[in-house]
């Protein structure tokens, strides 16, 4: 299950928290980390973030990350940053910006990862060396997805915002699930041995007492069911080429989270500035068939009277477009 939360207020910074829950195992995934986007989140929950997934290295979209870094930088297990080219760099003055005389007790470890088109360059940090050493950690090739973990993998999607900018596609795994009604109708009780089945168990099957053929109760019982899927991308230049180019991509994604930066009408700033307007990302959520559209990041140009308008023009094309929770009672 991927639970996915709009962090930030209206006409200020955002962000998106997400937690990729297989039931077995969670992965926690921060979209960006503008100024106080953190303040509803539990210390406890922003602690346990595993990956910190930057779109770029505007102000906007990383202002708040020394109230993340103070919550992470000396956890138990490594915290990987994912970001454009340069990532690394700047990141690396981030760390430098603080006392560390006491470094040599702590433990934290930080893993931060330039994503250019083609590859993926990490570096390492180490608390104990008062992250003043960004150690090579190794430059692989990528195709697309730049993350995977048994519970989400993250793709990232090259956009144009004055340089380059970062959106993502998270998606779950394909999951088995047990068909209730052809396990009753084969008269069987559920129990320890659907696990086997499920985890790729071979020949004779012990089910409640008795031997079944494991193929045979897999083709029987157990049905292929498509994982939950998001896509993230904000602060981006949206013309036709870019529509003709991202829509492809975004197809079979269950939930865009874009941008709104301008009004219809403010269509030439929006593309001067290298950002969207409503209707734009309603357009390409419309040609990529994405069933539902939540719109975040709006400009601070336009007053709370007028979002009702900003929200209906993109539902004029995309009906199933949203704001997050609340803001409209904001």
């Amino acid at each position: 299950m991927l639970r996915a939360r709009v962090l930030g207020r209206p006409a200020e910074d955002n962000a998106l928290w997400v937690t990729a829950d297989s039931g077995q195992g969670r992965t926690r995934l921060l979209l960006d980390c503008g100024a106080r986007v953190l303040d509803t989140l539990p210390f406890a929950e922003v602690q346990a973030t595993d990956h910190l997934l930057l779109s770029h290295l505007h102000m906007d979209h990383v202002g708040g990350f020394d109230d993340f870094f103070r919550a992470t930088f000396d956890r138990a297990a490594p915290t990987h940053a994912w970001g454009p080219p340069g990532t690394a760099r700047i990141l690396g003055h981030r760390f430098q910006g603080f006392w560390w005389n006491h470094a040599p007790e702590l433990r934290g470890q930080w893993v931060v990862h330039d994503v250019h088109d083609t590859h993926v360059r990490s570096f390492r940090f180490e608390a104990r060396e008062a992250f003043a050493v960004p150690h090579e950690a190794g430059t692989r090739p990528h195709d697309g997805p730049i993350l995977t973990t048994p519970e989400v993998t993250v793709q990232a999607v090259p956009l144009e915002h004055h340089g380059r900018s970062l959106g993502f596609i998270l998606r779950e795994p394909d999951r088995e699930r047990v068909n209730t009604g052809a396990l009753t109708g084969l008269g069987l009780r559920p129990g320890p041995w659907l696990a086997e089945l499920k985890g790729g168990a071979t020949g004779e099957l012990d089910v409640n007492g008795q031997p079944h053929d494991a193929a045979g109760l897999r083709a029987a019982l157990l049905e292929r069911e498509t994982g939950e899927s998001l896509a993230y991308l904000t602060d981006f230049l949206l013309d036709a080429a870019q529509q003709a180019r991202l829509a492809p991509l975004l197809r079979g994604v269950q939930t865009l989270y874009a941008e709104a930066q301008y009004a219809p009408e403010d269509h030439a700033l929006a593309a001067r500035h290298e950002h969207t307007t409503v209707t734009q990302v309603a357009a390409l959520a419309h040609a990529a068939d994405v069933p539902a559209l939540t719109l975040l990041h709006l400009s601070r140009r336009y007053r709370p009277e007028q979002w009702p308008a900003l929200l209906s023009a993109a539902q004029a094309i995309h009906p199933a477009t949203r704001f997050p929770n609340g803001w409209l009672d904001a």
